[in-house]
């Protein structure tokens, strides 16, 4: 598995695992097998977790499952494994968050993973209308001085936000955002922003939540109910993009080069995003082992002008997905706002 350096002292796997499939919502989990996977996952080179503080009940089997790595496989195994989680106060909270309660949060963390430092911290903030973001930035960084976070980074901010944060001083080394084949988002102003503030792109909804898939293609149009929020929200994207009928172009352009490559839809739809620059690693939602051959061999995929060329001949016919990143999300009133949990980080999340 390709690694990289994301800051000094913290190698991360170019393909993350993950955490948000394993939370309420996604079916029922055996935390037996779920550690077991996890165990799988690392030996097998994916060294790198993401999760959140309202993911409920993750950090607690992520921290489960680093007593019994470290358990079996030794100290030198454990201190590979990166976990990344995510401070996400409730929209509720914003108004009236105070430093104290950051601290606990942050505590809250530390505790249900069972370390004395978190590896990565990403911040997220509702409302930019509630203008408090690069305050509650700076108190993270204070709590990384005092060592409970060995590194800050962010998830879902704009680019003027995110340089707003920089500007005070908040040592971003990683922003995490939603970048695919059909949500370009990120390519207007973040990369170039980032790039030059020394800031790596993580990125999730590479497979759009599972609608990059062989099962996709040639399918009727998804119509609600839908199996759970995430499809909501990728489909909702595919419809930006143009609809589903350039999306099953798409697709047939994907399964010609998976065909090419002995690989799937889903691991060239990642692989094309791991190539833009300033992407750092794809993250990739897998409940369980059955796919975890296919993710080790996202990085090693060496597509071509020719792979390039037959998906940007669909691209050129696309609609770009309007706005900064995240900017459709944030309107909590519009359809892809709409989709949204605002206030998860409930007692007992």
């Amino acid at each position: 598995m390709q690694t990289y350096d994301l800051a000094p002292g913290h190698r991360i796997s170019r393909v993350i695992k993950g955490g948000w499939q394993l939370a309420g919502g996604h079916g029922e989990i055996n935390r037996e097998t779920v550690i077991e996977d996890m165990i799988a996952f690392a030996d097998a080179g994916i060294t790198t977790f993401d999760c959140a503080d309202i993911y409920t009940g993750v950090e607690a089997l992520i921290g489960a499952f680093r007593t019994e790595y470290g358990r079996v496989r030794g100290a030198e195994a454990l201190n590979r494994i990166k976990v990344h989680t995510k401070f996400v106060p409730d929209l509720g909270k914003l108004a009236t968050l105070s430093k104290a309660d950051v601290a606990a949060a942050i505590e809250t963390s530390l505790s249900r993973l069972g370390m004395e430092q978190l590896n990565l911290v990403q911040f997220h903030w509702w409302d930019y209308e509630i203008d408090r973001q690069v305050e509650v930035a700076t108190w993270l960084a204070d709590l990384r001085r005092e060592g409970k976070i060995a590194n800050i980074g962010g998830t879902n901010f704009d680019t003027v936000q995110m340089n707003r944060i920089l500007d005070a001083g908040v040592p971003l080394v990683s922003m995490q955002v939603q970048y695919s084949l059909i949500d370009d988002r990120p390519s207007r102003s973040m990369v170039e922003a980032a790039m030059a503030a020394g800031i790596s792109l993580l990125c999730y909804g590479s497979v759009g939540g599972g609608l990059f898939s062989e099962r996709s293609l040639g399918a009727p149009e998804p119509q609600a109910p839908f199996e759970n929020r995430s499809l909501v929200k990728y489909k909702l994207i595919v419809d930006e993009f143009g609809g589903w009928a350039l999306f099953q172009d798409l697709l047939e352009v994907l399964a010609d080069i998976a065909a090419r490559h002995d690989s799937d839809i889903a691991s060239i739809a990642s692989r094309a995003v791991l190539e833009r620059p300033g992407v750092a690693a794809v993250i990739v939602g897998a409940r369980n082992r059955a796919h975890l051959e296919r993710n080790l061999a996202i990085p090693d995929i060496a597509l071509s002008e020719q792979d390039f060329a037959g998906i940007n001949a669909v691209l050129a016919r696309a609609n770009q997905v309007p706005g900064d990143v995240y900017s459709l999300e944030r309107d909590r009133n519009g359809k892809h706002g709409a989709v949204m949990k605002y206030n998860l980080n409930k007692e007992g999340h």
